[in-house]
């Protein structure tokens, strides 16, 4: 009994082998199929990437061309006012009337607000009547010094004549000298009294709130208006902004790489979105000494003519700056130029062979369309399409020509005539 039941285990036991055998045969044969399958079909698929030795490639060309190529680098940057102030008064009071308002043209010396002038008023005809007083007591006192001088020479004449004593004298001197002092307080007192007056005339004045600027010829703008009629400023209190337009001045910022290429006096080109047709020049005027550690970029102004005010504070510009400017170069289009074993150059022409010579060159200014041909000395025409396929001496097919068959298909087609 023992004996039938441990055969009877080994027999599952080895049931369970051959099933476990048979499933990985199974899927190992499944796996071939599979790989064989996909293969088969890749290959099937697959485009031949070699091209027959002695096959025309069809390109296109352009021509070798001589014109001016010029090296620029364009900016991005933001127009600002080519000077800005503050009109503030330098006196406390109610603004009565303003008589500018935003985007107003205005010129040198133009009244722009008017301050409650009633209080500075009083204080000049004050003054006035203090300047009035004063006058009028040297008037005075100059009345009695004159007739103090005529005792005094009199008691002189009539001491010499011993008819008046020593002291009757004196008297009369001590009251010249003290008519005479008083003269000279008066006087003071009328030159202060005068300065007193001017300084309440021109308190006065600061309530007339004036434009002023160094050039007076030319014209400035309203940019910004802070109050309203009836508001009570303090001293300094802003009322508008002034600004010059005309010129502005574009701020852009320059990287380490070109920092040493710009200089001052550089002309430059500007454009923007609000103009996309209108080109307006400039000048370099101010290159900052340092690069910023942050961005290492360089701070640089440029002076913007705007004769016709067309351009305005706060405008994005697109700067155009030019370094350098070749006349008569021998130029190439960028699309031409290829590389190989590591010289870079173009595939010129040959029209009687209609094959392309791989020429290395120098290259000089590179533009957005042409790049310049420093060496050597370049004519004719050069691929601009096709030139991926192409290696030094390859046979070419030029729009336009058509494609000569080789001998051997031409002694074919002449003996199946033949036969036919």
């Amino acid at each position: 009994m023992h004996s039938l039941f441990s055969s009877n285990r080994k027999l599952n036991k080895k049931r369970k082998m051959n099933k476990k055998i048979i499933f990985f045969i199974v899927l190992i044969i499944a796996a071939l199929l599979s790989w064989n399958f996909y293969y088969k079909k890749d290959s099937s698929t697959a485009k031949p990437t070699k091209r027959p030795r002695n096959s025309s490639v069809a390109v296109e060309t352009a021509p070798v061309q001589k014109t001016t190529i010029r090296d620029t680098g364009t900016f991005s940057g933001t127009l600002l006012p080519d000077s800005q102030f503050i009109v503030a008064p330098k006196i406390s009071g109610r603004l009565e009337k303003i008589f500018v308002d935003i985007g107003d043209r205005i010129s040198q010396g133009k009244l722009i607000a008017r301050v409650d002038d009633d209080e500075f008023v009083q204080q000049v005809e004050q003054a006035k009547a203090e300047l009035d007083v004063a006058k009028a007591n040297i008037e005075e006192n100059r009345s009695t010094l004159s007739l103090a001088q005529r005792e005094y020479d009199r008691a002189k004449a009539l001491r010499e004549k011993k008819i008046v004593s020593e002291s009757e004298l004196d008297v009369a001197e001590a009251q010249y000298k003290a008519k005479e002092a008083k003269e000279k307080v008066l006087m003071a007192q009328l030159a202060q009294k005068e300065a007193a007056l001017r300084a309440a005339t021109v308190r006065l004045g600061y309530t007339r709130i004036r434009a002023s600027w160094e050039n007076g010829k030319e014209y400035r703008v309203v940019g910004e208006r802070f109050v309203d009629e009836g508001a009570m400023l303090k001293s300094n209190d802003p009322i508008v902004s002034i600004i010059s337009i005309n010129p502005l001045t574009a701020v852009i910022h320059v990287i380490e790489r070109d920092y040493p290429r710009i200089k001052i006096g550089q002309q430059a080109t500007l454009t923007t979105d609000a103009f996309p047709d209108r080109i307006f020049n400039g000048t370099i005027k101010r290159i900052s000494p340092i690069l910023k550690e942050s961005s290492r970029q360089a701070r640089v102004k440029i002076m913007a003519s705007n004769p016709r005010w067309l351009l305005k504070p706060g405008m994005f510009v697109r700067v155009e700056i030019e370094f350098a400017r070749h006349t008569d170069a021998t130029v190439v289009p960028i699309k031409s130029l290829a590389k190989r074993d590591d010289s870079q150059g173009v595939f010129l022409i040959d029209r009687e062979a209609m094959k392309a010579r791989f020429i290395p060159l120098k290259l000089g200014i590179i533009n957005g369309d042409h790049a310049e041909v420093m060496s050597p000395p370049l004519s004719g025409f050069v691929v601009t399409m096709g030139q991926h396929l192409l290696e030094d001496g390859a046979p070419v097919l030029l729009p336009g020509t058509q494609k000569k068959p080789a001998p051997g298909k031409k002694k074919d087609a002449k003996a199946d005539n033949h036969k036919g």
